[in-house]
């Protein structure tokens, strides 16, 4: 009964979000010519290749997660140079940023939609050998689906949030029945692992492993010159501090632009990088700016039309390069943590060094922002007057930013090699990869 529920349910609460997703696919474009993977539907070419079978299955929902994949897929390949991989995460911007990373060996997809029939064909036509699920993708008939088949499912830096946890313990009913059809849980936490067990995960297949995301940072020294040049070619200031706003969402543009312009008055020259955590509002972050009174540089203006006077700051209106801007920057803001609750993750920036400010909102990463409290390796701020009055203590004095940064940076190369030991650990609970994919 729980699954008839869950499978009527499911298709009419997609209806209900349909229109969602097509004015998503208006806006944000490139997602619709390969919507219909969402139903199973793939291009003959495409089927052909899937159907040769023997593949490692990674849902991964989004950007982050994304990268963890990645992660994953270098260090098992290094391990096992056979194996080969689909891909699928639920998001343009995933998909968008799969595209640039993905090993010719390797496809990409959009993920199916979680009804029987749909997860059925797509499990028939990959005949994967093992699914991997990052984060919190347990997606109900796809688990059950590789149950049947005796095709091992395993949950990699797996997360359950205090929000979550509510919500699914209304529904226990239905995790016992699921997550003891999950092979191997690698929790990040204590306390997820512990939510997972409540929930109805075995105990003896529940490991803490850390999180995973302290392994997907990777310099790249050319996209960091790169990013160099475009600075200098936006019409900022040379040899002048630079403020960092990473993936900021609605209302923090504009608390950061008023702090912004307070610095400048009390501290004196000082240049700003805006980094919208999605690129579509950049019309709107636009107009903002201009009611601030401040000018601005579109990185989708460079390096063809670079200003030919001084510019206030950059707009980042780009996907994949933000990383590269953040050896640059003196202090940098992560996003979503001021005026928007859940936070975004601060280790990228904390892999080069460099002195971190959030907002109290930081919900998504709550072992994280632990690390990084305990370390004091990060400050947060419960407003725009403390963040105005953080900014101005570490812009002031270099020291600070140093030991900061240093802390941090120290941090993340501490909380290194989760990645490794959850490979080790799939091998030992006899997930093999060691079988000729090809045959």
């Amino acid at each position: 009964m729980i699954w008839i529920l869950y499978n009527i349910l499911f298709p009419v609460g997609f209806l209900l979000l349909l229109p969602k997703f097509i004015i998503r696919m208006c806006r944000r474009g490139g997602y619709a010519a390969d919507f219909m993977q969402r139903l199973s539907w793939y291009r003959p070419t495409l089927r052909d290749r899937l159907k040769t079978g023997g593949w490692v299955w990674i849902q991964a929902v989004s950007v982050g997660e994304i990268f963890v994949a990645f992660r994953f897929m270098e260090v098992l390949r290094a391990r096992h140079p056979q194996v080969r991989f689909v891909l699928s995460t639920n998001t343009s911007t995933g998909h968008a940023i799969g595209r640039k990373k993905l090993d010719a060996r390797d496809v990409l997809l959009y993920f199916p939609l979680d009804i029987p029939f749909i997860m059925r064909r797509v499990l028939n036509l990959l005949r994967p050998f093992c699914v991997v699920l990052v984060e919190n993708e347990m997606w109900p008939n796809l688990v059950r689906g590789a149950q049947r088949r005796g095709i091992p499912v395993v949950l990699v830096n797996g997360r359950i949030s205090s929000h979550s946890f509510g919500g699914y313990q209304r529904l226990s009913l239905f995790t016992r029945d699921l997550l003891p059809r999950i092979t191997l849980f690698c929790a990040q936490s204590e306390a997820d692992a512990e939510r997972l067990r409540v929930l109805g995960a075995p105990e003896d297949r529940v490991q803490v492993m850390g999180s995973a995301k302290y392994d997907v940072i990777q310099s790249d020294p050319g996209g960091e010159r790169q990013a160099g040049l475009l600075l200098r070619a936006a019409g900022l200031m040379p040899d002048v501090p630079l403020l960092l706003g990473a993936s900021t969402w609605p209302g923090e543009e504009k608390v950061l632009l008023e702090v912004f312009k307070e610095l400048r008055g009390s501290l004196g020259p000082l240049n700003l990088c805006l980094a919208p955590r999605h690129m579509e509002r950049r019309d709107e972050v636009l107009r903002v700016i201009q009611e601030a009174g401040l000018t601005c540089t579109r990185r989708s203006d460079l390096p063809e039309n670079a200003p030919e006077s001084p510019r206030d700051m950059l707009l980042l209106d780009s996907t994949g390069e933000l990383k590269n801007f953040y050896v640059h920057a003196d202090v940098i803001f992560v996003g979503k943590s001021l005026t928007q609750h859940g936070g975004q993750n601060p280790i990228e920036p904390a892999f080069y060094g460099k002195a971190v400010i959030t907002g109290p909102h930081m919900e998504n990463f709550p072992g994280i922002i632990e690390d990084f409290c305990d370390a004091k390796a990060l400050i947060q701020v419960r407003d725009s007057a403390e963040l105005f009055e953080a900014l101005k203590g570490l812009l002031a004095d270099a020291e600070l930013r140093r030991s900061t940064g240093e802390r941090a940076g120290r941090l993340v190369r501490e909380k290194a090699g989760v990645v490794e030991a959850t490979v080790l650990l799939m091998e030992r609970a006899g997930i093999s990869f060691e079988q000729d994919v090809g045959s």
